[in-house]
């Protein structure tokens, strides 16, 4: 009865295959982890890509417009496809973004100027700004006023 008290010589089979089944359960787990993160990734890289586009976007036509030199077209501008290399045209693995802008006219010298950016297999993102004519943004000095179209 005494060696059956001290005998301890390690684990038994069924307490190693406890241990494999948990270790496997606990693998398969975070591998089931991977592909969501995956994607959550690549969605997120889109989505900071496309702001950074519509920004640019936003800025450009807001200081063509504060320019009382540069004539207003309301309406749709034609849609414009942007790559995320910033090339003219598209390199390997490169990111296409479809944007569109579309100018209103909200009142005399006030225009809501509207971007969406959009890629493959998302309906995009999209920002609104009001611009007015600044007088100190007129360039060149003693253009005729709305007389040109800038680009």
């Amino acid at each position: 009865m005494l060696d059956s008290l001290c005998n301890k010589k390690g684990m038994g089979l069924i307490e190693v295959m406890i241990a494999m089944f948990l270790t496997v359960v606990a693998v398969l787990a975070i591998f089931a982890l991977v592909s969501p993160a995956w994607k959550t990734a690549a969605r997120s890289d889109y989505l900071g890509r496309a702001s950074g586009i519509m920004y640019e976007q936003l800025m450009r036509q807001e200081a063509r417009i504060m320019n009382a030199c540069c004539s207003v077209t309301t309406g749709t501008l034609p849609a414009t496809v942007v790559y995320a290399s910033g090339q003219l045209t598209s390199q390997s693995g490169d990111a296409q973004f479809n944007v569109t802008t579309t100018i209103t006219n909200l009142a005399t010298n006030v225009w809501r100027v509207t971007v969406r950016v959009a890629w493959t297999g998302h309906a995009g993102i999209s920002e609104s700004l009001v611009v007015t004519r600044q007088e100190g943004f007129t360039f060149p000095s003693g253009c005729a006023v709305g007389g040109s179209t800038c680009q």
